[in-house]
């Protein structure tokens, strides 16, 4: 389904659309004045929201979410923050331009790097007045991982996540035991592989190896 509402007044217009199907709800709303433009984007789906706010005033002028979705992981450089869901939000304030992000774990030691690479492409695409704040609730999960950032890993080398364990409200369980599960090599695609290592190079990704091409690869944990 997909509505559109349109105000109009001394001010400007504002128009906000709305589309619902499936994978949760998707609205835009834009405000136009004299001033320039003002529009603001949100996505909800099972994954948690991800929105963006932009402000532009002279025409040409790129988006702060739009700088900010070029930064990519200082550890998965081949994807961006956008596409590992660790982008959650982007919008403009009265201070400025504030940014969310939520990391994959509370310990990950790639938060400062991230924070200061958001700060640095900002200022270059003009957004001097910027923060970038951190989000822990709700937790990240593997499964925010977009569909084009699971492709660059695998063209990478890296074994994507599956989908993410399922649990229920409340305390976490600690299960010491260990279950592996399949995953598919990346380079010759075998659907069978053996774990070597629980960490690869980072804490939330594994080392396993391919019995069929004999190739090592990484694998990015289901959280």
């Amino acid at each position: 389904m997909v509505s559109v509402a349109e105000s109009r007044g001394l001010g400007g217009v504002v128009r906000v659309a709305e589309s619902r199907g499936l994978g949760g709800v998707v609205s835009v709303a834009e405000s136009r004045g004299l001033g320039g433009v003002v529009s603001a984007a949100e996505s909800q789906g099972l994954g948690g929201v991800v929105s963006a706010a932009e402000s532009q005033g002279p025409a040409g002028v790129v988006s702060a979410a739009e700088v900010a979705a070029t930064v990519t992981d200082p550890e998965l450089p081949m994807v961006t923050l956008a596409e590992l869901g660790i982008l959650r939000e982007v919008r403009q304030t009265g201070d400025g331009v504030e940014v969310t992000i939520t990391p994959t774990y509370s310990g990950c030691p790639a938060m400062e790097a991230i924070r200061a690479d958001l700060l640095r492409a900002l200022r270059r695409g003009g957004y001097e007045r910027a923060t970038v704040r951190t989000q822990l609730a709700p937790a990240w999960t593997t499964d925010w991982i977009s569909e084009s950032g699971r492709a660059k890993l695998a063209a990478a080398g890296i074994s994507p996540p599956g989908p993410a364990p399922q649990r229920a409200a409340g305390p976490v369980p600690l299960d010491l035991g260990f279950r592996d599960r399949s995953v598919a090599c990346p380079r010759c695609g075998e659907p069978t592989t053996e774990r070597l290592a629980a960490f690869g190079a980072t804490a939330c990704r594994e080392l396993r190896r391919c019995p069929a091409c004999r190739e090592p690869f990484e694998h990015v944990k289901e959280i």
